[in-house]
């Protein structure tokens, strides 16, 4: 896919970099995030996880470039406007960030676009479902609903954060899907509804020495 190869090639210029500008790091934080634009069902904000590698390469002054890989964990909590449904949908995805960085201290801003593949999918909870006999009636599951999503996102995200000493990093993030990742088409009765994910995060980073 073309957002993969551009992933890939950013993160090989950034191993190209000088040695004594980079640094590596590993990461983890809390996701509160929800699945916008769902057609008869209240959307809610659920709180999931990510974790994953960064490599900070400096570029000029103040500015850096910053890929990322990360696992993390998003969806939606769910429920029926008029109805008893209600369960959670959870995105596996591989996501690849590549921000460009301003320190200024002990402060940083970054924004970037974010590159995504869909691992897998999982719904868990109650839904509405039609019978042979055309009635409505309600069933439990817990079900892989992989097929129900594209596998290719492409987001923007933005955020800030502070440098505590040498290592130690805290930040927060707002990531915006920008493609629509529904899969499923041709729904009888409504349009079919357009997707996106929208993530906040929150994390802690540890910032290797300089190699």
């Amino acid at each position: 896919m073309k957002f993969s190869a551009l992933a890939a090639v950013s993160l090989l210029a950034c191993a190209l970099a000088p040695k004594a500008h980079a640094q590596f790091g590993i990461k983890a934080g809390v996701n509160e995030a929800v699945l916008k634009g769902r057609v008869g069902e209240d959307a809610t904000y659920k709180t999931y996880f990510h974790a994953g590698v960064f490599y900070e390469a400096k570029l000029i002054g103040p500015l850096s470039i910053q890929p990322e890989l990360l696992y993390s964990l998003q969806g939606s909590q769910l429920k029926g406007a008029t109805t008893v449904t209600n369960y959670t949908t959870q995105l596996n995805y591989i996501q690849v960030p590549i921000l460009l960085k301003a320190t200024l201290g002990p402060v940083f801003v970054e924004a970037g676009p974010q590159f995504g593949y869909l691992v897998a999918a999982n719904e868990n909870g109650t839904v509405q479902v039609r019978t042979a006999s055309g009635n409505v009636a309600f069933r439990d599951m817990n079900q892989s609903s992989t097929g129900n999503y594209k596998r290719g996102e492409i987001a923007v995200c933005a955020g800030l954060g502070l440098k505590l000493g040498s290592l130690i990093r805290v930040g927060g993030r707002f990531v915006a899907g920008l493609n629509d990742v529904n899969n499923l088409q041709y729904l009888q009765g409504v349009n079919d509804p357009q997707l996106k994910n929208r993530v906040f995060q929150a994390y802690v980073a540890v910032q290797l020495p300089k190699l």
